[in-house]
């Protein structure tokens, strides 16, 4: 016998995963572009000795790191959301890929949340009874 409430737990581990890898696909995205586009051209384009080179230089080490981090966080939520979407090894690897590159994470987050809603949309919008 399936309870209201197993239904509800399986139907909230795929909506779960999701939210969790878009907020992290997100974070991590505006950070790598920070990174990408703002903080290495200040470190070395900039004028040694400048203010703009210094904040150049916080932005690439402590930003930096900070993505790194938040970027292995983001992994373990894509694998999360590939596993409970069943998404394809091949599949799998391109969302990852994608998200080690500056404006392509997005992309690559629309596509994990195109295929989540089109396999999973009577999942997504079951409500408990």
């Amino acid at each position: 016998m399936t309870s209201v409430w197993t239904t509800w737990d399986s139907v909230g581990e795929v909506r779960t995963a999701l939210i969790r890898y878009r907020v992290m696909a997100y974070i991590v995205g505006v950070l790598l572009i920070v990174l990408i586009c703002i903080g290495v051209p200040l470190k070395y384009l900039a004028d040694d000795g400048t203010s703009a080179q210094h904040a150049g230089e916080w932005i690439t080490t402590y930003l930096g790191i900070a993505h790194g981090w938040l970027y292995m966080i983001f992994l373990v939520m894509a694998a999360l959301l590939a596993r409970k979407a069943r998404f394809p090894l091949g599949f799998t690897v391109l969302v990852l890929i994608l998200g080690t590159v500056p404006f392509l994470s997005f992309w690559g987050e629309r596509k994990a949340t195109g295929r989540v809603r089109a396999e999973h949309a009577d999942e997504l919008v079951a409500q408990p009874a």
